[in-house]
């Protein structure tokens, strides 16, 4: 299984990005998708996930910013980022709860993008 993310840049304060996140490989479902983010010298954080029924929870730090979205069936999620901050800025990371073909469900990452909001 593989995660393969897109869509970080420099952005200006106020801007916006969109990233997507694609899952390929083996497997027989996704659970949770999610992304988490991490700044320089800071802990990864969750920044916002989505549940296979579309449920959302977000970091209260981007609540009313960020929109987490996901296509089960082509098994993407994405995440519109509005209104950036410079404090936004990370490596941001996908990741996917898999329900694997073992019948385990197993976390897997995306290798991350960054996104850098600066003027």
């Amino acid at each position: 299984v593989q995660l393969q993310a897109s869509g970080g840049g420099l952005v200006q304060p106020g801007g916006s990005l969109r990233l997507s996140c694609a899952a390929s490989g083996s497997f027989f479902g996704i659970n949770d998708m999610g992304w988490y983010r991490q700044a320089p010298e800071k802990q990864r954080e969750l920044v916002a996930v989505i549940t296979s029924g579309s449920k959302t929870n977000y970091a209260d730090s981007v609540k009313e910013r960020f929109t987490i979205s996901r296509d089960n069936a082509k098994n993407t999620v994405s995440l519109q980022m509005n209104s950036l901050k410079p404090e936004d800025t990370a490596v941001y990371y996908c990741n996917a709860e898999v329900r694997t073909t073992r019948g385990a469900v197993r976390p897997y990452w995306g290798l991350g993008t960054l996104v850098t909001v600066s003027s």
